[in-house]
């Protein structure tokens, strides 16, 4: 496979009121990170040495007006506006969700331009970043309608990986929303992330149940045997290393979590509650199944901590260091199959019928 150049990662920078570019600007304060990669982050350098002042933060930045303007070896900020923002770090107004929609809207044109190879988001506020442009529940859905595929949530950590098969819904809609092809899409998404993803080449999955204790045979609801073990059992049918449903209330508790390489969770709170407990701070969300590569930190905008200097990047950080993997590991995998072996047909002899 040929050497390619470093990987550019665009950061969008989140809510402004928010610990975005804290969290941005800490983490490249060290300055052996742009030996992994070259960040482009997209915002303006009036509202960077804005927070650079209040937090005391000396992360140099090389600003650039156009993305062919990329330099290796610094921290590029692409001036997205040069208007001066009106915004109170800590109070999020309608200034702080504009110019983050704003900010995510450039990057996401450049990461379908491939004008960035992969994409890095900052904390949104879901409420906030709200508008005529934007009318989605979050940075996955919003995603899904501007790049190719069919998303799936992943929240991953170096032991743990756990998709949802529904996202951001309501509680009182899963049951209603969970069908034997939602499962089937949702499966087959991350098997097909594990295996191009993160390399492995035979990964074994396991699906929980809707219900508690899976309904215990029908005491507790009906769907996890009407629903959830058939389209199991039809996925198994494809050779696939997909089990269960496994009664959420105890698998993660009892560690069962360690014998599998992905794990799906049937709504949210199901499978980030426990997620975080384990992993917060140290943990990913990824968005598998598009045609190009997202990250972001674990965690939200946090504004009551916004500004003082108390935010956390070890997470952002960590995003930054999986979106460079995952890429490397589908460019990988695209090489490697695009360069299988052709089987040599035989030759004939004389001695040949």
């Amino acid at each position: 496979m040929k050497k390619k150049h470093k990987i550019k990662v665009g950061i969008s920078v989140g809510d402004l009121s928010g610990i975005g570019i804290e969290i941005v600007l800490k983490s490249f304060e060290d300055n052996r990170m742009l030996d992994f990669c070259t960040p482009v982050i997209f915002a303006s350098s009036k509202m960077i040495s804005h927070h650079k002042k209040i937090l005391n933060i000396d992360t140099n930045i090389h600003g650039i007006d156009s993305l062919n303007k990329i330099v290796p070896q610094k921290v590029n900020l692409l001036n997205v506006w040069k208007e001066i923002v009106d915004v109170e770090i800590g109070k999020p107004d309608k200034n702080s969700g504009e110019y983050a929609l704003l900010s995510l809207e450039k990057a996401v044109q450049a990461l379908k331009n491939k004008q960035i190879d992969v994409l890095v988001t900052a904390p949104i506020d879901k409420h906030n970043i709200q508008s005529d442009t934007f009318q989605f529940k979050g940075h996955t859905e919003f995603l899904e309608e501007h790049l190719e595929g069919e998303s799936l949530m992943i929240l991953m950590s170096d032991e743990l990986r756990v998709g949802l098969i529904t996202g951001h819904i309501p509680i009182k809609e899963v049951a209603a929303a969970i069908s034997p092809e939602l499962i089937a899409r949702k499966v087959q998404i991350m098997y097909e992330s594990l295996v191009q993803d993160f390399g492995i080449p035979k990964p074994k999955i396991a699906v929980l149940g809707l219900n508690p204790h899976c309904g215990d045979q029908g005491v507790i609801g009906t769907e996890d045997d009407d629903i959830v073990r058939p389209a199991i059992e039809d996925i198994q049918k494809k050779g696939q290393l997909v089990y269960g449903p496994y009664a959420a209330d105890s698998f993660f508790g009892n560690e069962n979590y360690r014998s599998f390489d992905g794990v799906l969770a049937m709504y949210h709170d199901q499978g980030l509650a426990p997620f975080k407990t384990l992993a917060f701070g140290k943990g990913v969300n990824f968005t598998a199944g598009l045609n190009r590569v997202r990250t972001s930190p674990d965690h939200g905008t946090a504004f009551e901590i916004a500004g003082k200097g108390k935010a956390e990047f070890s997470s952002f950080k960590e995003a930054v260091f999986t979106a460079i993997r995952v890429f490397k590991n589908r460019e990988e995998h695209i090489y490697l199959n695009q360069n299988k072996l052709q089987p040599q047909k035989e030759k004939k002899t004389q001695y040949s019928k």
